[in-house]
Protein backbone atom coordinates (compact mmCIF):
# COMPACT_ATOMS: atom_id res chain seq x y z
CA UNK A 1 0.00 0.00 0.00
CA UNK A 2 1.30 3.45 -0.90
CA UNK A 3 1.67 5.98 1.91
CA UNK A 4 2.70 9.63 1.84
CA UNK A 5 4.35 9.18 5.23
CA UNK A 6 5.41 6.35 7.49
CA UNK A 7 4.34 8.34 10.57
CA UNK A 8 1.97 11.28 10.77
CA UNK A 9 1.77 13.08 14.12
CA UNK A 10 -1.20 15.28 15.02
CA UNK A 11 -0.12 17.93 17.51
CA UNK A 12 3.27 19.65 17.81
CA UNK A 13 3.47 19.79 21.59
CA UNK A 14 6.10 18.13 23.74
CA UNK A 15 5.08 14.53 23.06
CA UNK A 16 4.30 15.05 19.39
CA UNK A 17 7.53 16.86 18.58
CA UNK A 18 9.66 14.35 20.48
CA UNK A 19 8.09 11.32 18.81
CA UNK A 20 8.28 12.97 15.37
CA UNK A 21 11.94 13.88 15.77
CA UNK A 22 12.93 10.49 17.18
CA UNK A 23 11.11 8.67 14.39
CA UNK A 24 12.66 10.88 11.71
CA UNK A 25 16.09 10.14 13.19
CA UNK A 26 15.46 6.48 12.27
CA UNK A 27 15.19 7.52 8.63
CA UNK A 28 11.42 7.14 8.26
CA UNK A 29 9.17 9.67 6.55
CA UNK A 30 7.45 11.82 9.18
CA UNK A 31 4.92 14.64 9.05
CA UNK A 32 3.59 16.66 11.97
CA UNK A 33 0.36 18.69 11.93
CA UNK A 34 -0.24 21.77 14.10
CA UNK A 35 -3.06 24.32 13.99
CA UNK A 36 -1.81 26.73 16.66
CA UNK A 37 1.80 27.00 17.71
CA UNK A 38 4.85 24.79 17.79
CA UNK A 39 5.79 23.59 21.26
CA UNK A 40 2.26 23.06 22.54
CA UNK A 41 0.94 24.08 25.95
CA UNK A 42 4.26 23.90 27.80
CA UNK A 43 6.17 26.31 25.61
CA UNK A 44 3.34 28.71 24.77
CA UNK A 45 0.78 28.83 27.59
CA UNK A 46 2.16 26.51 30.25
CA UNK A 47 5.40 25.64 32.01
CA UNK A 48 7.74 28.10 30.32
CA UNK A 49 5.81 31.39 30.48
CA UNK A 50 4.39 30.43 33.88
CA UNK A 51 7.88 29.93 35.34
CA UNK A 52 8.98 33.28 33.89
CA UNK A 53 6.02 34.92 35.62
CA UNK A 54 6.86 33.09 38.85
CA UNK A 55 10.36 34.54 38.73
CA UNK A 56 8.88 38.02 38.33
CA UNK A 57 6.47 37.48 41.21
CA UNK A 58 9.30 36.66 43.64
CA UNK A 59 11.14 39.99 43.48
CA UNK A 60 8.81 41.81 45.89
CA UNK A 61 9.41 39.12 48.50
CA UNK A 62 13.16 39.34 47.93
CA UNK A 63 13.08 43.06 48.78
CA UNK A 64 11.25 42.23 52.02
CA UNK A 65 13.82 39.56 52.91
CA UNK A 66 16.73 41.89 52.17
CA UNK A 67 15.91 44.35 54.97
CA UNK A 68 17.02 41.98 57.70
CA UNK A 69 20.38 41.65 55.96
CA UNK A 70 20.95 45.40 55.90
CA UNK A 71 20.12 45.73 52.20
CA UNK A 72 17.65 48.57 51.96
CA UNK A 73 15.78 48.91 48.71
CA UNK A 74 12.23 49.13 47.52
CA UNK A 75 10.13 48.04 44.61
CA UNK A 76 9.19 51.34 42.99
CA UNK A 77 7.23 50.11 40.01
CA UNK A 78 6.09 47.06 38.12
CA UNK A 79 5.61 47.45 34.37
CA UNK A 80 3.32 44.67 33.19
CA UNK A 81 3.81 45.28 29.43
CA UNK A 82 7.57 44.78 29.82
CA UNK A 83 7.12 41.38 31.49
CA UNK A 84 4.35 40.31 29.15
CA UNK A 85 6.13 41.33 25.96
CA UNK A 86 9.56 40.02 26.98
CA UNK A 87 7.89 36.71 27.75
CA UNK A 88 6.17 36.72 24.36
CA UNK A 89 9.45 37.41 22.58
CA UNK A 90 11.04 34.48 24.39
CA UNK A 91 8.16 32.22 23.36
CA UNK A 92 8.58 33.31 19.73
CA UNK A 93 12.26 32.44 19.98
CA UNK A 94 11.39 28.98 21.27
CA UNK A 95 8.81 28.53 18.51
CA UNK A 96 11.58 29.13 16.00
CA UNK A 97 13.83 26.61 17.74
CA UNK A 98 11.10 23.98 17.58
CA UNK A 99 10.57 24.74 13.90
CA UNK A 100 14.29 24.28 13.22
CA UNK A 101 14.48 21.08 15.27
CA UNK A 102 11.67 19.55 13.26
CA UNK A 103 12.92 20.68 9.88
CA UNK A 104 16.52 19.70 10.59
CA UNK A 105 15.39 16.22 11.64
CA UNK A 106 13.64 15.80 8.29
CA UNK A 107 10.04 16.21 9.45
CA UNK A 108 7.46 17.80 7.19
CA UNK A 109 5.47 20.45 9.07
CA UNK A 110 1.83 20.76 8.03
CA UNK A 111 0.03 23.84 9.35
CA UNK A 112 -3.72 23.43 9.81
CA UNK A 113 -6.38 21.41 11.61
CA UNK A 114 -6.36 17.64 11.22
CA UNK A 115 -9.35 15.35 10.79
CA UNK A 116 -9.21 11.57 10.52
CA UNK A 117 -10.83 10.18 7.39
CA UNK A 118 -10.02 6.54 8.02
CA UNK A 119 -7.42 4.44 9.84
CA UNK A 120 -4.62 5.68 7.58
CA UNK A 121 -5.87 8.99 6.16
CA UNK A 122 -5.73 12.48 7.67
CA UNK A 123 -7.18 15.60 6.11
CA UNK A 124 -5.38 18.90 6.69
CA UNK A 125 -7.20 21.79 5.05
CA UNK A 126 -8.10 20.68 1.53
CA UNK A 127 -5.34 18.08 1.33
CA UNK A 128 -5.45 14.44 2.40
CA UNK A 129 -2.39 12.49 3.50
CA UNK A 130 -2.01 8.76 3.99
CA UNK A 131 0.26 7.35 6.67
CA UNK A 132 1.12 3.87 7.85
CA UNK A 133 0.89 5.00 11.46
CA UNK A 134 -0.84 8.00 13.02
CA UNK A 135 -0.02 9.49 16.43
CA UNK A 136 -2.54 11.72 18.21
CA UNK A 137 -0.76 14.11 20.57
CA UNK A 138 -3.20 17.01 20.78
CA UNK A 139 -2.98 17.58 24.55
CA UNK A 140 -5.54 19.33 26.70
CA UNK A 141 -7.32 22.66 26.86
CA UNK A 142 -8.65 24.62 29.86
CA UNK A 143 -12.40 24.88 30.28
CA UNK A 144 -14.77 27.11 32.21
CA UNK A 145 -18.01 25.98 33.84
CA UNK A 146 -21.29 26.90 32.22
CA UNK A 147 -22.45 29.68 34.51
CA UNK A 148 -23.95 33.09 33.83
CA UNK A 149 -21.17 35.44 32.73
CA UNK A 150 -18.45 32.81 32.38
CA UNK A 151 -17.46 34.48 29.12
CA UNK A 152 -16.23 37.41 31.20
CA UNK A 153 -13.67 35.20 32.96
CA UNK A 154 -10.28 34.14 31.65
CA UNK A 155 -8.25 30.94 31.84
CA UNK A 156 -4.50 30.51 32.19
CA UNK A 157 -4.22 30.85 28.41
CA UNK A 158 -5.39 34.45 28.44
CA UNK A 159 -3.54 35.33 31.65
CA UNK A 160 -0.28 35.45 29.72
CA UNK A 161 -1.56 38.13 27.35
CA UNK A 162 -3.67 40.54 29.45
CA UNK A 163 -3.77 44.10 28.14
CA UNK A 164 -3.53 45.54 31.65
CA UNK A 165 -2.53 44.02 34.95
CA UNK A 166 -5.54 43.69 37.30
CA UNK A 167 -5.59 45.21 40.78
CA UNK A 168 -8.06 42.66 42.21
CA UNK A 169 -8.07 39.03 41.08
CA UNK A 170 -10.22 36.06 41.95
CA UNK A 171 -8.63 32.74 40.96
CA UNK A 172 -11.08 29.83 40.91
CA UNK A 173 -9.82 26.28 41.49
CA UNK A 174 -7.84 24.21 43.93
CA UNK A 175 -5.27 22.48 41.73
CA UNK A 176 -1.66 23.37 41.13
CA UNK A 177 -2.42 25.77 38.25
CA UNK A 178 -4.81 27.78 40.41
CA UNK A 179 -2.36 27.86 43.31
CA UNK A 180 0.54 28.91 41.08
CA UNK A 181 -1.36 31.73 39.40
CA UNK A 182 -2.69 32.99 42.72
CA UNK A 183 0.96 33.26 43.78
CA UNK A 184 1.88 35.04 40.54
CA UNK A 185 -0.89 37.64 40.80
CA UNK A 186 -0.26 38.18 44.49
CA UNK A 187 3.50 38.51 44.08
CA UNK A 188 3.07 41.05 41.28
CA UNK A 189 0.92 43.22 43.51
CA UNK A 190 -2.69 42.25 42.89
CA UNK A 191 -5.14 41.77 45.75
CA UNK A 192 -5.70 38.05 45.28
CA UNK A 193 -8.35 35.58 46.35
CA UNK A 194 -8.19 31.84 45.72
CA UNK A 195 -11.61 30.25 45.90
CA UNK A 196 -12.24 26.53 45.87
CA UNK A 197 -15.45 24.59 46.30
CA UNK A 198 -13.73 21.73 48.16
CA UNK A 199 -12.39 21.23 51.67
CA UNK A 200 -8.74 22.12 50.99
CA UNK A 201 -6.65 23.12 47.98
CA UNK A 202 -4.23 20.76 46.21
CA UNK A 203 -6.39 17.65 46.25
CA UNK A 204 -4.31 14.53 45.57
CA UNK A 205 -1.25 15.81 47.38
CA UNK A 206 -0.15 14.55 50.78
CA UNK A 207 -2.63 15.82 53.40
CA UNK A 208 0.10 17.28 55.58
CA UNK A 209 1.57 19.06 52.60
CA UNK A 210 -1.83 20.47 51.65
CA UNK A 211 -2.46 21.90 55.09
CA UNK A 212 1.05 23.26 55.57
CA UNK A 213 1.21 24.79 52.07
CA UNK A 214 -2.18 26.47 52.47
CA UNK A 215 -1.01 28.09 55.71
CA UNK A 216 2.20 29.33 54.11
CA UNK A 217 0.40 30.63 51.02
CA UNK A 218 -2.12 32.49 53.16
CA UNK A 219 0.74 34.11 55.08
CA UNK A 220 1.94 35.59 51.79
CA UNK A 221 -1.30 37.56 51.56
CA UNK A 222 -3.49 35.32 49.41
CA UNK A 223 -7.02 34.95 50.76
CA UNK A 224 -7.95 31.27 50.46
CA UNK A 225 -11.69 30.61 50.58
CA UNK A 226 -12.76 26.96 50.61
CA UNK A 227 -16.33 25.65 50.25
CA UNK A 228 -16.83 28.61 47.92
CA UNK A 229 -17.87 28.81 44.28
CA UNK A 230 -19.13 31.35 41.77
CA UNK A 231 -22.77 31.42 40.70
CA UNK A 232 -22.67 34.35 38.28
CA UNK A 233 -20.42 37.07 36.89
CA UNK A 234 -21.56 40.39 35.43
CA UNK A 235 -19.78 43.50 34.22
CA UNK A 236 -20.38 46.77 36.04
CA UNK A 237 -20.83 50.18 34.43
CA UNK A 238 -17.24 50.97 35.44
CA UNK A 239 -15.94 47.90 33.62
CA UNK A 240 -15.25 45.83 36.73
CA UNK A 241 -16.64 42.35 37.42
CA UNK A 242 -19.38 41.77 39.98
CA UNK A 243 -19.15 38.19 41.23
CA UNK A 244 -22.02 36.43 42.98
CA UNK A 245 -20.84 33.60 45.23
CA UNK A 246 -22.69 30.48 46.36
CA UNK A 247 -23.35 31.99 49.78
CA UNK A 248 -25.24 34.84 48.13
CA UNK A 249 -22.60 37.49 48.76
CA UNK A 250 -21.22 39.67 45.98
CA UNK A 251 -17.71 40.97 45.40
CA UNK A 252 -16.22 43.31 42.83
CA UNK A 253 -12.93 42.39 41.17
CA UNK A 254 -11.04 43.27 38.02
CA UNK A 255 -10.31 39.74 36.83
CA UNK A 256 -11.72 36.26 37.37
CA UNK A 257 -9.45 33.42 36.29
CA UNK A 258 -10.73 29.86 36.10
CA UNK A 259 -8.28 27.03 36.71
CA UNK A 260 -10.83 24.31 37.31
CA UNK A 261 -9.51 21.67 34.99
CA UNK A 262 -8.53 20.80 31.45
CA UNK A 263 -10.26 18.64 28.88
CA UNK A 264 -8.74 16.43 26.16
CA UNK A 265 -8.36 18.41 22.94
CA UNK A 266 -10.00 16.07 20.42
CA UNK A 267 -12.40 18.51 18.75
CA UNK A 268 -12.77 17.93 15.01
CA UNK A 269 -10.56 14.83 14.89
CA UNK A 270 -13.50 12.56 13.94
CA UNK A 271 -12.38 9.90 16.41
CA UNK A 272 -15.84 8.33 16.56
CA UNK A 273 -15.96 8.09 12.79
CA UNK A 274 -12.86 5.90 12.62
CA UNK A 275 -13.60 3.91 15.80
CA UNK A 276 -11.09 5.35 18.27
CA UNK A 277 -12.49 4.54 21.71
CA UNK A 278 -12.70 7.17 24.44
CA UNK A 279 -13.14 6.97 28.20
CA UNK A 280 -16.00 8.72 29.95
CA UNK A 281 -13.80 11.72 30.69
CA UNK A 282 -13.02 12.14 26.98
CA UNK A 283 -9.46 10.84 27.13
CA UNK A 284 -8.34 8.37 24.47
CA UNK A 285 -8.06 4.74 25.53
CA UNK A 286 -4.66 3.20 24.82
CA UNK A 287 -2.80 0.09 25.85
CA UNK A 288 0.66 0.07 27.45
CA UNK A 289 2.18 0.59 24.02
CA UNK A 290 0.08 3.67 23.22
CA UNK A 291 -2.09 1.85 20.68
CA UNK A 292 -5.72 2.93 20.49
CA UNK A 293 -8.65 0.69 19.57
CA UNK A 294 -7.56 1.18 15.93
CA UNK A 295 -4.35 -0.72 15.19
CA UNK A 296 -2.71 1.99 13.07
CA UNK A 297 -3.60 4.88 15.38
CA UNK A 298 -1.63 5.69 18.54
CA UNK A 299 -1.97 8.43 21.15
CA UNK A 300 0.19 9.92 23.90
CA UNK A 301 0.50 12.88 26.23
CA UNK A 302 -2.25 14.68 28.12
CA UNK A 303 -4.89 13.43 25.69
CA UNK A 304 -4.63 9.85 27.05
CA UNK A 305 -5.13 10.76 30.70
CA UNK A 306 -1.70 9.88 32.07
CA UNK A 307 -0.03 12.45 34.40
CA UNK A 308 -0.33 15.79 32.60
CA UNK A 309 3.35 16.66 32.78
CA UNK A 310 5.69 17.67 29.98
CA UNK A 311 8.42 15.16 30.94
CA UNK A 312 5.81 12.37 30.87
CA UNK A 313 4.81 13.27 27.30
CA UNK A 314 8.48 13.43 26.30
CA UNK A 315 9.15 10.02 27.84
CA UNK A 316 6.10 8.56 26.10
CA UNK A 317 7.26 9.88 22.73
CA UNK A 318 10.69 8.32 23.15
CA UNK A 319 9.25 5.07 24.49
CA UNK A 320 6.81 4.72 21.58
CA UNK A 321 9.55 5.17 18.99
CA UNK A 322 11.79 2.73 20.86
CA UNK A 323 8.96 0.18 20.88
CA UNK A 324 8.56 0.57 17.13
CA UNK A 325 12.15 0.68 15.96
CA UNK A 326 14.47 -0.50 18.78
CA UNK A 327 12.78 -3.75 19.82
CA UNK A 328 11.78 -2.27 23.17
CA UNK A 329 9.10 -4.60 24.54
CA UNK A 330 8.64 -2.85 27.89
CA UNK A 331 5.94 -0.42 28.97
CA UNK A 332 6.70 3.01 30.39
CA UNK A 333 7.12 3.03 34.17
CA UNK A 334 4.95 5.69 35.83
CA UNK A 335 6.12 5.01 39.38
CA UNK A 336 7.95 7.72 41.34
CA UNK A 337 7.34 10.60 38.95
CA UNK A 338 8.52 13.75 40.69
CA UNK A 339 6.52 16.92 40.31
CA UNK A 340 6.58 20.48 41.65
CA UNK A 341 4.17 23.33 42.26
CA UNK A 342 5.81 26.70 41.69
CA UNK A 343 3.89 28.65 44.29
CA UNK A 344 5.48 30.58 47.16
CA UNK A 345 6.94 28.64 48.85
CA UNK A 346 7.49 25.84 46.33
CA UNK A 347 6.02 22.37 46.74
CA UNK A 348 7.67 19.22 45.38
CA UNK A 349 6.82 15.59 45.77
CA UNK A 350 7.77 12.13 44.57
CA UNK A 351 6.30 8.74 45.37
CA UNK A 352 3.47 7.87 47.72
CA UNK A 353 1.63 10.28 49.98
CA UNK A 354 1.28 9.30 53.61
CA UNK A 355 -2.37 8.44 53.01
CA UNK A 356 -1.63 6.24 49.98
CA UNK A 357 1.17 4.45 51.83
CA UNK A 358 -1.05 3.70 54.83
CA UNK A 359 -3.80 2.45 52.54
CA UNK A 360 -1.37 0.15 50.75
CA UNK A 361 0.88 -1.00 53.60
CA UNK A 362 -1.10 -0.32 56.79
CA UNK A 363 1.03 -0.40 59.95
CA UNK A 364 4.13 -1.23 57.90
CA UNK A 365 4.76 2.51 57.40
CA UNK A 366 6.99 4.98 59.20
CA UNK A 367 6.69 8.74 58.67
CA UNK A 368 9.62 11.09 59.24
CA UNK A 369 8.69 14.76 59.32
CA UNK A 370 10.46 18.03 60.01
CA UNK A 371 9.21 21.60 60.12
CA UNK A 372 11.67 24.44 60.55
CA UNK A 373 12.52 28.01 59.70
CA UNK A 374 15.12 28.11 56.94
CA UNK A 375 18.40 29.82 57.81
CA UNK A 376 17.62 32.70 55.45
CA UNK A 377 14.62 33.70 57.54
CA UNK A 378 16.48 33.83 60.83
CA UNK A 379 17.64 37.24 59.61
CA UNK A 380 14.87 38.16 57.16
CA UNK A 381 12.36 38.04 60.00
CA UNK A 382 9.70 36.61 57.69
CA UNK A 383 7.47 33.84 59.11
CA UNK A 384 7.95 31.40 56.22
CA UNK A 385 8.67 27.83 57.30
CA UNK A 386 9.73 24.65 55.51
CA UNK A 387 8.20 21.17 55.67
CA UNK A 388 9.95 17.91 54.76
CA UNK A 389 8.50 14.40 54.92
CA UNK A 390 9.82 10.94 54.18
CA UNK A 391 7.46 7.96 53.93
CA UNK A 392 9.26 4.66 54.64
CA UNK A 393 8.18 1.02 54.57
CA UNK A 394 9.08 -0.36 57.99
CA UNK A 395 9.83 -3.95 56.92
CA UNK A 396 12.01 -3.20 53.89
CA UNK A 397 13.32 0.24 54.96
CA UNK A 398 12.53 1.41 51.41
CA UNK A 399 11.70 5.09 50.94
CA UNK A 400 8.19 5.20 49.45
CA UNK A 401 7.68 8.95 49.24
CA UNK A 402 9.37 12.30 49.75
CA UNK A 403 7.60 15.63 50.10
CA UNK A 404 8.75 19.18 50.61
CA UNK A 405 7.24 22.64 50.99
CA UNK A 406 9.92 25.31 50.91
CA UNK A 407 12.32 27.30 48.77
CA UNK A 408 13.82 25.39 45.82
CA UNK A 409 11.75 22.29 46.63
CA UNK A 410 11.71 21.20 43.00
CA UNK A 411 15.49 21.42 42.70
CA UNK A 412 15.92 19.32 45.85
CA UNK A 413 13.30 16.64 45.17
CA UNK A 414 14.65 15.98 41.67
CA UNK A 415 17.79 14.44 43.16
CA UNK A 416 15.80 12.45 45.69
CA UNK A 417 13.65 11.10 42.84
CA UNK A 418 16.78 9.57 41.30
CA UNK A 419 17.65 7.90 44.59
CA UNK A 420 14.13 6.52 44.96
CA UNK A 421 14.14 5.24 41.38
CA UNK A 422 17.32 3.37 42.32
CA UNK A 423 15.54 1.82 45.32
CA UNK A 424 17.00 3.92 48.11
CA UNK A 425 16.33 2.91 51.70
CA UNK A 426 16.14 5.08 54.78
CA UNK A 427 19.55 3.64 55.74
CA UNK A 428 20.96 5.08 52.51
CA UNK A 429 19.59 8.50 53.46
CA UNK A 430 20.95 8.16 57.02
CA UNK A 431 24.42 7.21 55.83
CA UNK A 432 24.63 10.14 53.43
CA UNK A 433 26.60 13.10 54.73
CA UNK A 434 24.65 16.30 54.25
CA UNK A 435 25.73 19.55 52.65
CA UNK A 436 25.89 22.16 55.38
CA UNK A 437 24.32 24.63 55.77
CA UNK A 438 21.43 23.81 53.44
CA UNK A 439 17.77 23.02 53.88
CA UNK A 440 18.30 19.88 51.78
CA UNK A 441 20.48 18.26 54.44
CA UNK A 442 17.37 17.84 56.58
CA UNK A 443 16.41 14.89 54.36
CA UNK A 444 19.50 12.98 55.55
CA UNK A 445 19.34 13.97 59.22
CA UNK A 446 15.78 12.97 60.14
CA UNK A 447 16.29 10.07 62.55
CA UNK A 448 13.14 9.71 64.61
CA UNK A 449 9.85 8.68 63.04
CA UNK A 450 6.79 10.73 63.88
CA UNK A 451 4.71 9.13 66.62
Amino acid sequence: MNYDFDVLVIGAGSGGVRSARMAAARGVRVAIVENRYLGGTCVNVGCVPKKLFVYASEYAGAFEEAKGFGVNGQLNDFDWPTLRDNKTNEIKRLNGIYNNLLENSGCTILHGSAALIDAHTVQVGEQQYRAERIIIATGGWPFKPDIEGSNLAITSNEAFYLDTFPKRVMVVGGGYIAVEFAGIFNGLGAETQLIYRGEQVLRGFDEGVRQFAAEQIAQKGIRIRTHTDIQAIEKTAQGHLLVTLNNGSQEEVDCVMYATGRRPMTDGLNLDKVGVELRKDGTIKTDGFFKTSVDSIYALGDVIGTPALTPVALAQGMKLVAQWYDNDSTELDYDNIATAVFCQPNIATVGLTEEAALAQYGDDVLVYESQFKAMRHTLSGLPERTLMKLIVQRSSDKVLGAHMVGADAGEIIQGIAIAMKAGATKAHFDSTIGIHPTAAEEFVTMRTPRS
